[in-house]
């Protein structure tokens, strides 16, 4: 295993300095998903578009574009775009997220800040109903980098 980017020799905290790395474009997927009965899941499923499963997207996307607040050591990044997917399934939510930017770190914190903070908030919206639910499998899927 390597050293931990976060912390120095002495084992301090520190923010990675990424000022002598080139600007590329930067993408990340990342998974969550709100396991759930299934009755709690065909609520979730017949609810009109844009209800529950609108407010915990916008939730995510808000979320990804301050993961630097949220997050100590995170870079503040400029991001192009973040997207979060929503779908219901028989007995749970899946939500895919991802993030992009041209920066010189990468927008994995993003894309899973955004699929946390919509499981989060998927699992605010049902709790009600449902005292099972739980948030699992929050994980990276994917990153790349590409030179501009």
């Amino acid at each position: 295993m390597t050293d931990l980017s976060h912390v120095d020799e002495s084992g301090r905290v520190k923010m990675v300095d990424v000022g002598g790395k080139p600007v590329s474009r930067r993408r990340a997927v990342a998974r969550a998903e709100v396991r759930m009965a299934p009755e709690t899941a065909r609520r979730l499923h017949e609810l009109p578009k844009g209800d529950a499963l609108a407010a915990a997207q916008l939730a995510g996307i808000m979320a990804a574009k301050r993961t630097s607040e949220l997050i100590p050591l995170c870079h503040p990044l400029p991001l192009t775009v973040v997207d979060v997917a929503l779908d219901v399934h028989d007995a749970a939510v899946e939500i895919v997220a991802s993030a992009e930017t041209n920066a010189q770190t990468g927008v994995e914190m993003e894309a899973l800040v955004a699929a946390s903070v919509a499981a989060l908030t998927v699992y605010d919206m049902a709790k009600a109903v449902d005292s099972e639910l739980a948030i699992a499998e929050v994980r990276l899927l994917e990153k790349t980098k590409e030179p501009l």
